[in-house]
């Protein structure tokens, strides 16, 4: 059992994390992942499986809330939800092998998260706004969407990570999608990834369902929240903050993993 006071820090935290996902459209895994393995102490594959289980709350609850103001390709949806669902049962089958591999999964986390907190640092720097576009759809070919939802499926299998802060920037620079149209089809297109590679995790026997539980319905209540202070506060502003945080998760990350292959 989860003690009552854990379990209303593991809410806490799960509401911090939809808050900042709604503020900066970065998805609420990179804030509850480094938060379970730094902050609650929980093993590294603990706290990937927990994290991807409570994401399907939370992608689910906005995939309902885009769909019901119409920011949701769902031709792009499919596709994209079917190759991630194959991605993700392939990242997961990898997973088995290496989840005890800790050097391992430290050093793919610390470069995954190298990747948020330069785009991160970059965007909130130079004040970089994404792209205005027009429509209501996804571009680019099936091929295309095929392959990415695939590949970021594999990488949700291994790490719980994938969502927020891969496909939206994928739809936005590599398929020129409308920015509303790109979240909306991203968490939509994310529901399945994270079934998937959660059902292996609970098969696997890694995940807290309490904690998962109660990180999902706090990320619900915080996205509700960030998506209104997007009005108040500037994202730039919070990016650069948060961009040198998640550097510093990166480092983290990656000499734990030095640490772990040398002993």
């Amino acid at each position: 059992m989860t003690d009552p006071i854990i379990a209303f820090l593991l809410w806490i935290t799960g509401l911090i994390a939809g808050t900042l996902g709604g503020l900066l459209g970065i998805g609420g895994c990179v804030i509850m992942l480094p938060a379970l393995t730094f902050l609650f102490k929980y093993s590294l594959p603990v706290a990937i499986g927990t994290t991807i289980t409570a994401v399907i709350l939370t992608a689910t609850s906005g995939a309902i809330a885009h769909i019901r103001i119409r920011n949701v390709d769902y031709s792009t949806a499919k596709i994209v939800a079917v190759s991630g669902a194959i991605g993700a049962a392939v990242g997961s089958i990898l997973f088995f092998y290496i989840s005890n591999e800790l050097w391992l999964l430290n050093v793919i986390l610390g470069l995954a998260f190298l990747y948020v907190s330069i785009r991160m640092i970059y965007e909130g720097l130079f004040k970089r706004k994404l792209p205005a576009r027009l429509g209501n759809e996804v571009p680019g070919s099936g091929f295309a969407k095929a392959t990415i939802g695939f590949f970021v499926g594999i990488i949700t299998g291994i790490v719980g990570l994938g969502g927020g802060y891969v496909l939206v920037p994928s739809y936005i620079y590599l398929l020129s999608s409308p920015v509303k149209i790109a979240v909306g089809t991203s968490l939509a297109s994310f529901i399945s990834m994270a079934v998937v590679s959660g059902a292996f995790k609970l098969y696997q026997g890694i995940v807290n369902v309490i904690a998962a539980i109660c990180l999902g319905v706090g990320t619900i209540i915080g996205a509700q929240i960030g998506a209104r202070l997007t009005k108040v506060i500037p994202s730039w502003a919070i990016k650069a903050v948060f961009g040198f945080v998640f550097l510093a998760v990166s480092l983290k990350f990656l000499y734990n993993g030095y640490v772990s292959l040398m002993s």
